[in-house]
């Protein structure tokens, strides 16, 4: 999508009508695992932190709406992460700390949660943070006007919360959800000032105002950007980061064109840019004065989404043989020139909870491809070497929004040819992408998802959130509904620590890894390209930009 959580979304090669539409689940601010590679020397690397300067940052895309209340997308999240706190944080281990919230507790019953909130904080526009303001928020995002498209299933379970003094908030559940203090440390459901919860979704859309390390008076203007001052009052961080940020400053433009933003990046008019192609990538690093750093994104791999409900994919063994039958990592290779791995797993190799010992079922075995086909009845072949049942040709679309995916999608339709699969790629509009996906008119969608853990799954595997006319739009864009995944989930959700609940995600992987529930394709990574003397570039536990320690030395 363009990244929903396209979501985009938000990765290279992702389908942007979708993403944008669907949702992906993020993470609240931490510093995540960078790997920088500098093309040249940087004369900067031992100077001392200064503070002041505007930090110039071109963006590949922008969100419909501001407010992460209302929006799933991944370009909304790393837009108002550096406005907005969480009550929890949440590392790039995936460990939860302190954060607005200072501790808190489950009931035995596991149905209510209370959180103590820290004290002396308040927002940007000068409202005091108290436990009343997280139950505005909370019932904000989940009231029908907000019409929430990601933060609202996080809190699913949610029944109620209240202030139990001015700085203890209990918030009860209609369930038990293991999952509610990670779910606390999205952006998502970021704490917004109660004042500005009372306007209008639209106004939100454009404008949101909280706790955070930087507030943006102008707010997001459309087909331009977002500026960010400094709020010189910060001084909560999660551990062990304090103070106010160096920057005074943050400048962000919207710029969707690679080439555009990589000659606004090498001609000084900007001094970051995000997410340039793996061409445009492998040029800088050998160039002085330059450095890139990135993270793998945690979730979902960028894949292929079978229908499994209906058509000629809703057979287990046409979707085995498709994820056989086709070299999905050479063909990474040839078109990524090795910046991102191949995939082999339902959630990508970072992202805790991740089951490395399913990889086997992800290699490339035509024979074996050849078989199931058969097996699926799939046995003649037309004129055009397409593979036939009962006089029909074995034919699947592949809809797709996104331009960036041209490329690897056809080099995946020949691949698919040589095992006797017509691949029929189907570039759409927004408006009939969005019908189709909710009437389940395709066989092939293609996306990835962002999220800090395996709750995901829950997100994009459960049957709740099959896309329909009447539900809307939802990220079980395979249309999979497994019972014993559903029971997977319902232990995963009743799980009294984090070990429980992977055990739990795990049988749930390797169900729908049986089932060929997804084709993985390859691990995205989150890049951002700087220039010279920009100093403490990281990354959220999600995978997007973390610029609040950022600063530059010259």
């Amino acid at each position: 999508m363009g990244a929903a959580t396209r979501f985009r979304s938000r990765k290279p090669a992702t389908t942007a009508g979708a993403a944008a539409l669907t949702l992906a689940l993020a993470a609240a601010c931490s510093s995540g695992t960078d790997g920088a590679t500098t093309g040249g020397g940087d004369a900067s690397a031992t100077a001392k932190p200064r503070s002041g300067g505007t930090l110039r940052l071109a963006v590949e895309k922008e969100p419909e709406c501001l407010d992460p209340h209302q929006s799933p997308t991944e370009s909304a999240r790393a837009l108002t992460r550096p406005i907005l706190d969480s009550l929890v944080h949440q590392d790039a281990q995936g460990i939860l700390r302190p954060w607005l919230a200072t501790r808190w507790k489950v009931s035995p019953d596991r149905l209510t949660y209370t959180f103590e909130l820290r004290r002396g904080v308040t927002f940007t526009d000068g409202e005091r943070f108290d436990a009343q303001a997280v139950v505005d928020n909370l019932d904000h995002v989940v009231a029908p006007r907000t019409k929430s498209l990601l933060a609202g299933s996080l809190l699913a379970a949610y029944r109620s919360s209240r202030a139990a003094g001015p700085s203890t908030v209990e918030i009860r559940l209609k369930r038990p959800d293991s999952g509610l203090p990670a779910a606390l440390a999205l952006p998502n459901l970021g704490i917004q000032s109660p004042r500005t919860l009372k306007g209008s979704p639209s106004a939100l859309c454009a404008k949101i105002v909280g706790t955070g390390p930087f507030r943006s008076d102008t707010g997001l203007v459309p087909q331009k950007g977002i500026d960010y001052v400094r709020n010189p009052s910060y001084d909560w961080a999660p551990e062990p980061r304090r103070g106010p940020s160096l920057l005074d400053r943050i400048e962000v433009k919207v710029v969707p064109d690679n080439a555009a933003r990589l000659g606004a990046l090498t001609s000084g008019q900007v001094d970051a840019v995000t997410a340039l192609s793996p061409t445009s990538l492998n040029t800088l690093k050998g160039q002085p004065g330059f450095t890139v750093h990135s993270t793998p994104y945690p979730g979902i791999n960028y894949s292929y989404w079978p229908n499994t409900a209906e058509g000629p994919l809703s057979d287990v063994n046409v979707r085995k043989a498709l994820r056989a039958g086709i070299d999905w990592g050479q063909i990474v290779k040839n078109v990524y020139f090795g910046v991102y791995p191949g995939a082999q797993g339902v959630l990508s190799a970072g992202t805790p909870g991740h089951d490395a010992s399913l990889a086997p079922a992800y290699a490339h075995d035509p024979a074996a491809a050849a078989r199931l086909l058969d097996q699926a009845g799939w046995t003649a072949r037309d004129e055009a070497g397409y593979r036939t049942k009962d006089g029909k040709r074995l034919t699947l679309r592949h809809m797709w929004s996104d331009g960036s995916v041209a490329n690897l999608a056809t080099q995946i339709q020949s691949a698919a040819k040589q095992l006797g699969v017509e691949l029929v790629e189907e570039n759409l509009d927004g408006g009939t992408f969005v019908k189709r996906l909710l009437d389940g008119d395709y066989e092939l969608i293609d996306t990835s998802f962002s999220a800090p853990g395996p709750d995901v799954l829950r997100v994009l595997f459960g049957a709740d959130n099959i896309p329909t006319p009447e539900r809307g739009i939802s990220n079980n864009m395979a249309r999979y509904d497994n019972p014993e995944v559903e029971d997977g989930f319902r232990r995963a959700l009743g799980a009294e620590d984090q070990a429980e609940q992977h055990r739990a995600y795990a049988e749930v992987q390797k169900r729908i890894t049986e089932d060929a529930a997804v084709l993985p394709v390859y691990s995205p990574l989150s890049t951002v390209t700087v220039r010279e003397g920009v100093r403490e570039i990281g990354f959220n536990a999600d995978g997007t930009p973390d610029l609040y320690g950022a600063w530059l030395a010259s």
